[in-house]
């Protein structure tokens, strides 16, 4: 029974009840407190256990308040950290959910570019909102993607999106700067703001960016991020991407870009608009150097294409878009709605233009108002230039495009003077009046209107190939006392003017407005033998891919004037420039014209032709101030004379339309037989219009004159 006891397993209690000597119960020195410890006497137990005690107490290091402090920020941050954390994320969640669902996300078209080219495939200009093609990245200058990502995104190539040292390093720099002088912004981030956000600076604009340029990261490449970054970026003066800032500011496409340049380009993104080379070219010369400098560090370029880059003179823009070349752009795009509808997709516009003769023409008409703008009192003049097809060669309609993008060519109204008097002239010789035809110059009085000859000077009886080559007020007025001036207005709008004309004697004057390029116009039947041709500036209009939206066709051109009358007047205006008030615009090709000077001298003209071109030039002040003493003869003759002389060189020469006449109506006295010339103004209004115009069917029957 005994051995069964002390047998017995005994199992382990901690419960009071249970006796200590057969347990693993705690008794009450196993539960020393160590206030309770400084009380207790030294006996041989308390030594022994107090001896342990210290010595585990002299093992553990005391803390002090700053290891305290130490633990105690530790642990907050990291409960800070936690809550930032789950606060960012919801906070992310909440304006993630105010977007559109990620299926329906979808980079946006870029805004369609019109390319207007010349009639040999250069450059006119660009238009649209951009102001530039799209340019690949392998197009484009190599300094450019290299420049940029230099001082906006060094490290484009190795995040994912966000930049997490570049986003601490601008936090760093702002906090101990007092103010926000950098932005940790990465090239995904910017191209997200402006492909999808406003540009409001709210916390949650910045979480949609993020969100977005994550989503930038996955479904693009690092390249095609880069080049939908550098193609819709803005520089700042209205251009936006590299290849349209780079035609603004340097006049070259950006394939051709210096490191430089494109130093400038870099360095406008931090603040397009305030250091445009436009607005302050110091301050974008020293944003550039900025930019070659970090380019330096990051081993981009050696210190030799640094010195170099350094030294390279600093661009200097116009303020404005300029060169006389931009006019004819405005000009298309106005025209080009008309032909294709709404503009969506890029475009490409072949016209009619010859960038060498426009380049003739702005340089002609510029030098003649830099050497008389005083002593002249002249500031503006435009010149026009049409072939015989009515197509548009050349076309300044200012002195300079920066300055005034107000195109006086085709939307200036001005009178004509007696550059309008070949109308009159042809209205008589549809009647039977023949080139030699005599009229008296003498004083003329029409009710209370009395119009004088220029100086008052008077030749008594004169031809009228005299009379329109010396520009005779007096025989004007009188052949349209003769014809009617009904007979006239009609003659005017069959060649080409379109203005409204006054029913009245002063129209053989010129007082009726017209604008520089229909007065132009107007001329070129004369020119081609009696076909007035459709007045155009575009041939085509296509896509880049080559899909062609609209191509003009020729339907025939109709014929306005008899080839003898045709011959007659070419014959009557070529004695302006022989021995009329023309004589400088001659260059020793067949040529005619008339000048003409309005009152005051307020406006000056030239129009004349050669049986290649057409050419009116204009003189005068927006606010119609008088000029100094200049006429038709003298600043548009000079200006008509520089064009057409360069315009012609090395073509062969070719004579006006109607060297072979029909034979000349019998004359008595210089009128024709059986003509009765007595009746008065507005006799004849009511008389038959002359014979309805034949067409015909193609631009070879207007250059061979049938």
């Amino acid at each position: 029974m005994a051995r069964r006891k002390a047998d017995r397993r005994i199992e382990p209690r901690f419960d009071a009840a249970h006796d200590d000597s057969d347990g693993f119960a705690l008794n009450e020195e196993d539960r020393v407190l160590p206030a309770r410890r400084k009380k207790a006497k030294a006996g041989p137990a308390s030594r022994g256990t107090g001896s342990r005690a210290g010595a585990r107490n002299r093992a553990r290091p005391k803390r002090g308040f700053i290891g305290t402090a130490i633990r105690r920020l530790v642990y907050w941050t990291l409960v800070l950290g936690i809550w930032v954390g789950i606060a960012g994320g919801a906070l992310v969640a909440w304006y993630g959910a105010q977007m559109p669902s990620v299926a329906s996300w979808e980079v946006p078209d870029r805004p369609p570019n019109v390319r207007i080219l010349s009639v040999d495939g250069q450059l006119v200009a660009n238009r649209g909102m951009t102001g530039g093609e799209a340019l690949g990245l392998r197009d484009m200058s190599p300094w450019i993607p290299q420049a940029v990502m230099a001082i906006e995104d060094r490290r484009f190539y190795s995040h994912f999106g966000v930049d997490p040292i570049g986003l601490a390093r601008a936090m760093f720099t702002n906090l101990t700067s007092g103010g926000f002088s950098q932005g940790g912004s990465t090239l995904t981030q910017q191209l997200a703001k402006n492909l999808f956000l406003k540009p409001d600076r709210t916390l949650e604009r910045k979480v949609q960016e993020v969100l977005l340029a994550l989503w930038l990261e996955h479904r693009h490449s690092k390249d095609e991020i880069l080049e939908m970054y550098l193609n819709r970026v803005y520089f700042g003066s209205g251009s936006y991407g590299v290849e349209a800032a780079s035609r603004r500011y340097f006049g070259k496409s950006a394939r051709d870009v210096t490191l430089a340049e494109a130093a400038v380009l870099a360095g406008l993104l931090k603040a397009p608009s305030r250091l445009s080379p436009a607005r302050d070219p110091k301050a974008a010369a020293e944003r550039a150097d900025l930019v070659l400098n970090a380019m330096r560090e990051q081993g981009i370029i050696d210190r030799a294409q640094l010195a170099g880059a350094l030294d390279a003179p600093p661009a200097r823009p116009a303020s404005y878009w300029t060169g006389s070349e931009h006019y004819v752009a405005d000009k298309v795009m106005d025209e080009l709605p008309g032909l294709v509808g709404e503009i969506g997709t890029d475009l490409i516009v072949e016209t009619t233009i010859d960038l060498h003769l426009q380049e003739f023409a702005e340089r002609s008409i510029r030098r003649l108002i830099d050497e008389n703008r005083e002593k002249a009192n002249v500031s503006q003049g435009v010149l026009v230039s049409l072939d015989n097809t009515g197509a548009v060669r050349a076309m300044v309609g200012g002195y300079d495009y920066a300055n005034s993008q107000f195109d006086r060519a085709t939307q200036a109204k001005r009178q004509p003077g007696s550059a309008f008097k070949p109308f009159v002239f042809m209205a008589a010789l549809e009647q039977g009046l023949t080139p030699d035809t005599v009229r008296r110059d003498a004083p003329v009085r029409i009710g209370k209107w009395q119009p004088a000859n220029f100086n008052d000077k008077y030749y008594g009886d004169v031809t009228l190939t005299q009379a329109l080559a010396k520009s005779l007020n007096s025989v004007a007025v009188r052949l349209v006392d003769e014809v009617g001036y009904k007979r006239v207005i009609d003659a005017a709008y069959r060649m080409g003017i379109e203005s409204d004309l006054q029913k009245n004697a002063s129209i053989a004057l010129g007082t009726s407005e017209v604008t520089p390029l229909e007065l132009t116009a107007a001329f070129v039947p004369f020119a081609n033998g009696g076909f007035r041709p459709f007045v155009h500036f575009i041939e085509k209009v296509s896509t880049p891919s080559g899909e062609v939206l609209w191509q003009r066709r020729s339907a025939g051109i109709p014929r306005v004037a008899n080839a003898n009358v045709v011959g007659m007047m070419n014959r009557m205006m070529s004695a302006t420039l022989e021995e009329g008030t023309a004589r400088k615009a001659a260059f020793g090709w067949p040529a005619a014209g008339k000048t003409g000077t309005t009152q005051s001298s307020r406006d000056v003209w030239f129009v004349g032709y050669t049986a290649n071109l057409t050419t009116g030039v204009w003189f005068g002040n927006d606010d119609g101030a008088p000029t100094k003493n200049l006429t038709g003869g003298s600043l548009p003759a000079i200006a008509w004379h520089d064009f057409m002389l360069a315009a012609h060189e090395g073509v062969a020469v070719r004579g006006l339309p109607g060297a072979t006449q029909a034979p000349l109506p019998t004359l008595r006295d210089g009128f024709p037989v059986a003509e009765d010339h007595t009746a008065s103004i507005g006799a004849n209004d009511a008389a038959a219009p002359p014979p309805e115009p034949r067409r015909v069917n193609s631009i070879l029957d207007v250059l061979m004159g049938n």
